[in-house]
């Protein structure tokens, strides 16, 4: 777990991700910023105010989680609000587990993606991703699944209890909340759905200097982490 920043612009790192990454001859600083536990409700600008100001530097680009914002953007379901089908305890019980945490074998999950694009959808995806796993085909599920069923996180204690009885969507429009940050803060932005396997970037502000593919590449092993790090938020300071 990273240390607590004491000082202003002291490059941190996580436990077991190098601050550094060098791509195509040039040398990039990933520097976690540790925040409080954030919750449902509050307010995205205030919390890089707080916590990504004091370490940012000219050229910075701001890499956040889909997670908070959608917190702090109210994009949630609720456990209570479900009620979980036939269906969703059928189709979870065939859906392949992920290493990095439970996903659609989790039933609520399973409900919440039911809920999102619609019975007869899931099904069909349902169906076309296994018979696509029998040829080799990885991700058609969430290929044809589509509207966010494959950001749906939460439903599960992997690292905060919070979590138990919400289920975290994709933020709604994060290139707009990214324009927002850069508006009235001055910060280049970009929302990422990041895991130990893999990374989808949601959205971005205009004019970001780097390119989609270079940003994947330069965050490619996740280094805000995976558990209860409390690192949202990524600097990348290119050194």
């Amino acid at each position: 777990m990273s240390t607590i920043l004491k000082q202003p612009n002291i490059p941190i790192t996580n436990e077991g991700k190098s601050l550094e990454k060098h791509i195509e001859g040039k040398c990039f600083q990933r520097i976690p910023v540790k925040t409080h536990f954030v919750k449902l409700g509050e307010n995205y600008l205030d919390l890089i105010r707080q916590y990504v100001l004091p370490m940012y530097q000219e050229g910075d680009i701001l890499i956040g989680s889909e997670k908070v914002l959608a917190l702090c953007q109210g994009d949630v379901i609720l456990i209570n609000e479900l009620k979980v089908t036939p269906l969703a305890k059928l189709l979870s019980r065939f859906a392949t587990r992920n290493p990095a945490g439970p996903a659609m074998d989790n039933v609520y999950k399973m409900q919440a993606a039911i809920k999102i694009a619609g019975p007869l959808r899931i099904t069909l995806a349902a169906i076309m991703g296994a018979l696509g796993k029998l040829v080799g085909k990885k991700g058609l599920f969430y290929y044809l699944a589509g509207n966010g069923v494959r950001n749906i996180d939460g439903f599960c204690l992997v690292a905060f209890d919070y979590y138990r009885d919400k289920g975290i969507l994709a933020p709604s429009n994060p290139g707009e909340a990214c324009e927002k940050v850069r508006t009235n803060l001055g910060i280049d932005c970009v929302i990422v759905d990041a895991n130990d396997l893999e990374i989808e970037i949601l959205g971005n502000n205009k004019d970001i200097p780097l390119t989609n593919d270079m940003i994947k590449e330069i965050i490619k092993d996740n280094p805000a982490g995976q558990g209860a790090e409390l690192t949202p938020f990524i600097l990348v300071r290119q050194a």
